[in-house]
């Protein structure tokens, strides 16, 4: 018997290195050498005649040698293998015999007739029940897809398992279901978690898709979007010219502020040499140069909002939630709320846009108004420091 089962054990192992392709990543050695190994653990916990040992181990050693001819079928592929093979070996008709109707009650939806079978294929299906079923489950699902023959998503081989778990196996003697069945229930408890958390994660992604959805539709279309982002873009730009404009002037102004006091007024302690040539034009021209600086510094100056705003504020449209000083010191769920609430209703989405609009070129129109003033003051004030220049010198 002994060395029956060492032959096989080596022409399996010969025949997997030469024929078995490399694509079987699930039914190879390793897949064989735990059916053999499973199957002396259940020979040893079960009432078996000493006999009956032989066949189980040989159909072990040999139930999937078929793979290296075909994958559908391989059963009997298998057992037209083991029974050329054993009849080399010179064994006796009745093992080959029950080798051949061993290996054929592997089959998927074969029922096992008597212990010998059941042993097997519990043997067979044994990773069900252990802590690396996760393992070898992604190495079967794997070489389904090489194979091309189903290429299950992530979702749907948890699913597969599941029914398998629930519906499809279960183990056959007395030891198996006794002793293995703590572990295929915690398997089945970890599949049915993965299935929960894939649908909750599948239905949060279907709800982005649908929202997405829902505000594309209802958002403007191509024509009110470009009217939109130019316009915006525009007054942008008037903002920043406006900033410009306003920056020359505090930086002209700062610049003759300082020649005046360190070049032109003389030192005051000494009255007598103070000259009215001199003092009163430079007076005049750094009091409209202040002048100017106070007006360039108003039209750059930023309005202090108190950011926040009430719900009713949002029903009734009285507040543009667009512009963040508006809700800077609000808790972003109530800015969310908002945000929502104008996203809901596509006419809110255009009033929204609108009120910044216009709330951007009121501030332009403030900056513009104050800087055409500011201007003002300075070119009165550089015509007025040169008249009083001649004056003075004219007069004195």
């Amino acid at each position: 018997m002994t060395t029956h089962i060492e032959k096989a054990e080596n022409f399996v192992k010969d025949l997997f290195s030469k024929k078995l392709p490399n694509t079987l990543i699930y039914h190879n050695l390793k897949h064989t050498q735990r059916v053999v190994k499973s199957s002396k653990e259940l020979i040893e916990k079960s009432q078996i005649h000493v006999k009956q040992e032989e066949p189980i181990l040989l159909a072990a050693w040999l139930h999937d040698t078929g793979y290296t001819q075909a994958y559908s079928g391989h059963e009997e592929k298998s057992a037209e293998i083991a029974e050329k093979w054993l009849k080399e070996q010179n064994a006796d008709k009745e093992l080959i015999k029950e080798v051949s109707r061993l290996i054929m009650a592997t089959r998927m939806n074969a029922e096992p007739q008597d212990l010998s079978e059941k042993i097997l294929k519990d043997a067979d299906t044994s990773h069900l029940a252990k802590d690396y079923f996760d393992e070898t489950s992604e190495f079967l699902r794997q070489e389904l897809k090489l194979h091309k023959i189903k290429n299950y998503s992530h979702q749907e081989w948890i699913q597969q398992n599941i029914e398998l778990f629930t519906e499809k196996h279960e183990y056959y003697t007395p030891y198996a279901r006794q002793n293995w069945r703590e572990q295929k229930e915690k398997n089945l408890y970890d599949l049915l978690n993965k299935e929960r958390k894939a649908k909750k994660k599948l239905a949060k992604e279907e709800a982005k898709a649908r929202l997405k959805v829902k505000y594309k539709d209802k958002s403007p279309d191509r024509g009110i979007q470009t009217l939109f982002r130019v316009t915006m873009r525009n007054h942008l730009k008037l903002s920043d010219i406006a900033d410009a404009k306003a920056n020359i002037l505090l930086s002209v102004n700062a610049i003759i502020i300082s020649l005046a006091i360190a070049n032109f007024i003389p030192d005051l302690s000494n009255p007598e040499s103070t000259s009215t040539t001199i003092m009163i034009p430079t007076f005049v021209l750094m009091i409209f140069s202040v002048a100017s600086i106070v007006g360039a510094i108003m039209s750059t100056r930023p309005n202090v909002t108190s950011g926040e705003f009430t719900r009713e504020q949002i029903k009734n449209g009285e507040v543009n939630v667009l512009f963040f000083g508006n809700f800077h010191r609000m808790p972003y769920e109530q800015f969310e709320w908002a945000m929502h609430e104008i996203l809901e209703n596509q006419t809110e989405v255009y009033e929204s846009l609108m009120k910044d609009l216009y709330m951007l070129g009121v501030v332009l129109n403030r900056k513009y108004y104050l800087l055409r003033i500011t201007y003002t003051i300075f070119m009165i004030g550089i015509i007025l420091s040169v008249l009083s220049f001649i004056a003075t010198y004219y007069l004195v």
